[in-house]
């Protein structure tokens, strides 16, 4: 489900081919480029079902927001890597 909802995503300006674009934090948005091969994984997925729930996919920079804090997606992402 996430994957087709996000495969638009992949092709936004200046994300390499494989990557999407995401915007992580609370008050300031940061721009981050994942790739794709994330979305399948279940805790990204978690993170998608959230953002679905709070934001819709719909983001005016052409990118997805996830509900959380930059350090925990950070870190997230960062075991996703092992």
């Amino acid at each position: 489900m996430a994957i087709k909802m996000l495969r638009r995503f992949s092709n936004s300006g200046g994300v390499p081919k494989g990557h999407c674009t995401v915007y992580v934090g609370k008050s300031q948005k940061k721009r981050l480029v994942v790739p794709i091969s994330y979305l399948s994984q279940p805790l990204f997925q978690d993170l998608l079902t959230q953002a679905e729930e709070q934001f819709g996919f719909n983001h005016q920079m052409g990118g997805l927001t996830i509900p959380c804090k930059e350090d925990v997606f950070v870190d997230l992402t960062s075991r996703l890597r092992q």
